[in-house]
């Protein structure tokens, strides 16, 4: 009589198909297709987390219609988290990761880099391969080429809020700066530092280092609440504070510090809270700096 074992070999080779992409392909028990695929997320994050043995979320582990290539085809492609659109970038795993750690590794990876990074720093993660990384370099710079941030125009807190939003998601605060022009037009983007779930830790001269470099005339910063709390801490009114009295000395106009989640953000200019202005700006008035 056959062992286990020896049945699922044979199976395996009848098939002529790994028996997993026929298991992966079937929803999770307790899983149907109406829920959404934050609510899977939640739940597996909830069940699994932690747990020794268990990876990050693959699209496999998902019924069909909430993968996401189905979702991006479906909803497009600004409905999907950054992960996910990279998941469907690098396309597969390896016999070591997940698509989704994969992706989760590189995101952090780019999170970090100040500019786009060459290939062959891409080539360095594990996991990534030379095919992968020179997609993932191609789409970056085709990306930089035809619809990146830079030129254009900062008039309202709502366009500084289009340029970040997508690090609203991520799981620790993110100070953000936007070095500017004379017109207000983007330069760069750059993630300055990574914080903590509730803070972020960030001086001065970090920031203008950076604007320095670009030859920035004006700038903004910004970051985001994992809670999705907007009210600003007394910490962030200290670093508004010190970035306008070093703004100041420097010559560089300080437009905005603007505090965001994934749905709605809080501006300190709109909101009166930039000292020692001569009046209260509004929003209208960026244009006008």
């Amino acid at each position: 009589m056959l062992s286990f074992r020896a049945y699922i070999s044979a199976v395996i080779s009848v098939m002529k198909k790994p028996i997993m992409q026929t298991l992966y392909s079937l929803p999770i028990a307790g899983m149907s297709s109406d829920k959404s695929y934050s609510q899977y997320l939640a739940e597996y994050q909830a069940n699994y987390q932690g747990k020794k043995g268990k990876h990050p979320l693959s699209p496999l582990d998902l019924p069909p219609d909430q993968r996401p290539r189905e979702r991006l085809i479906r909803n497009g492609p600004s409905s999907l988290s950054d992960i996910e659109l990279l998941s469907i970038l690098i396309n597969s795993g390896t016999r070591v990761k997940n698509v989704t750690e994969l992706a989760k590794d590189l995101l952090d990876f780019l999170d970090k880099s100040k500019d786009i990074p060459p290939a062959q720093q891409l080539i360095k993660l594990s996991g990534m391969g030379k095919t992968k990384a020179c997609a993932v370099s191609a789409m970056l710079e085709f990306g930089r080429r035809r619809w990146g941030a830079l030129g254009c125009s900062i008039k309202h807190p709502s366009d500084i809020f289009i340029l970040i939003r997508h690090n609203a998601d991520r799981k620790q605060e993110r100070f953000i700066s936007l070095s500017l022009n004379g017109a207000h037009e983007v330069l760069a983007v750059r993630v300055v530092t990574i914080g903590l779930v509730n803070r972020t830790i960030v001086h001065p001269r970090e920031v203008f280092a950076d604007l320095i470099q670009d030859r920035a005339a004006a700038f903004v910063v910004a970051h985001n609440h994992p809670s999705g709390q907007l009210s600003p801490s007394p910490e962030d009114d200290e670093i508004t504070d010190r970035l306008q009295k070093a703004s100041g000395i420097l010559g560089l106009h300080f437009l905005d510090h603007m505090i965001f989640s994934e749905t709605a953000w809080w501006s300190y200019r709109q909101n009166g809270k930039m000292n020692n202005e001569k009046d209260h700006i509004t929003a209208e008035a960026f244009s006008k700096f």
